[in-house]
């Protein structure tokens, strides 16, 4: 009995303290992570090759850069309609539209093929309207079925979902590239990308329309916001910051792995492993994080990713960028979940008292994606190709403007009279 109790006791010890009521998650909670699971496994596979998939039609970093740059661009003007759309009907309408159009995209791809090279501008405009309205609805999903009592931990099994769904997508997918031949095995994962994307669209009628009489789209009016909340306008511009590292690691990563690598299946299986350490992350934060370390939490997080990308300032080598990328998958993940948070925190004191959300939303989206046409751009213009030696240095400095974002937050509970 003494070795049995011992065991029970070890296991609690483990398993944590048990969660309040509070910090449970509801039912429509629940079932935004049950779409977002299916979304990411279609994206895991489907977006993680995209950017491969063009660099081995072209060889061409250019055109990489300059289709996410069109994608980036037209996401702001795609959450403002999205925002709309939200406020006129729902934030429903706006999430299953995305969905709907993600899945036609890809479609599009599968029937394209290799002329999704020729094509490649018209595919990043449907790509960034379509990405706009989908994650316009799910943040302000993501907003609705959260409290402030379990925020944090939503948004950390969020993470979890959003990675572990993640996990076998991108082995199934080298796996599949690996042993097709030419470029066929794209389309064929490209053709179950779709597959799952209409499944998420079918799962997301389980959550219920809200009925709302407030329909005024405050929009035009943000900037009279920011002059006044002084603390949520740093907020925005701690996006912003976030951006001008995120835009490069969307989509160079795993072209660096390929190359460092030289094989499809490879760069998924890493896939696997990096994402299992951001799961791992998830489980952490989801477990032990408090809202009041803000500051701390970013500035861990901006040390770890800038150690990582140091090396690469030594020798862009499979060790030097596997070691980024784990540093990467362990830090980034504690830095995105803790300012969403923070900055969900902050809506709640905006005027109007929450009917702000949407529109906070789209202007979060506004500075994030302007960070990343920015660093973009400065890739392209200074980095040739993958062989010069401005691309780690671009990286590095994203990597380190990200300390600026610990300047920007304050960590006081967000009261109206603290603003």
């Amino acid at each position: 009995m003494g070795n049995r109790t011992r065991f029970w006791t070890k296991l609690n010890l483990f398993k944590g303290a048990p969660l309040s009521p509070e910090s449970k998650l509801s039912k429509n909670a629940v079932t935004a992570l049950l779409i977002h699971c299916c979304f990411q496994f279609g994206a895991s596979m489907s977006g993680l090759f995209l950017n491969l998939y063009l660099w081995r039609l072209t060889q061409d970093l250019m055109i990489n850069g300059i289709y996410n740059i069109i994608v980036f661009l037209l996401t702001p003007p795609a959450f403002a309609l999205g925002g709309w759309i939200a406020k006129r009907r729902d934030r429903m309408v706006t999430y299953r539209l995305g969905i709907v159009m993600i899945a036609v995209f890809y479609l599009m791809v599968v029937i394209a093929q290799e002329h999704v090279a020729q094509y490649y501008i018209l595919f990043a405009i449907f790509n960034g309207v379509a990405a706009g309205l989908y994650w316009t609805g799910y943040l302000v999903i993501q907003y609705d079925v959260s409290t402030e009592a379990n925020r944090i931990r939503f948004l950390a099994i969020n993470m979890i979902a959003f990675n572990a769904s993640g996990l076998a997508g991108p082995a199934l997918a080298g796996f599949i590239i690996q042993r097709s031949e030419g470029l066929q095995g794209y389309v064929i994962i490209f053709s179950m990308a779709f597959i799952m994307f209409l499944i998420a669209a079918i799962v997301s009628f389980r959550i219920p329309m809200i009925q709302s009489h407030h329909k005024a789209y405050y929009l035009k009016f943000m900037g009279l916001v920011m002059n006044k909340n002084r603390r949520w306008m740093k907020a925005l511009f701690s996006f912003f910051v976030l951006g001008l590292f995120q835009g490069i690691m969307l989509f160079l990563p795993n072209i660096m792995l390929f190359q460092t690598v030289g094989r499809e299946d490879w760069v998924g299986y890493l896939g696997v492993f990096f994402s299992s350490l951001t799961v791992a992350t998830g489980y952490v934060i989801s477990r032990k994080a408090q809202k009041e370390q803000v500051r701390k939490y970013v500035l861990l997080s901006t040390t770890g990713v800038a150690l990582g990308s140091s090396l690469l300032l030594v020798q862009v080598e499979f060790w030097s960028v596997a070691i980024f990328m784990i540093l990467f998958s362990i830090c980034n993940p504690l830095a995105v979940n803790t300012l969403t948070s923070y900055y969900y925190r902050l809506i709640g004191t905006l005027p109007l008292k929450g009917q702000l959300r949407v529109e906070s939303v789209v202007m979060r989206e506004l500075f994030l994606n302007v960070g990343r046409v920015l660093s973009i751009t400065l890739l392209i213009f200074l980095a040739k190709d993958l062989e010069s030696i401005w691309m780690p240095v671009v990286l590095f400095a994203m990597a380190v403007l990200q300390y600026i974002s610990v300047l920007l937050i304050k960590e006081e509970p967000c009261s109206e009279k603290a603003l």
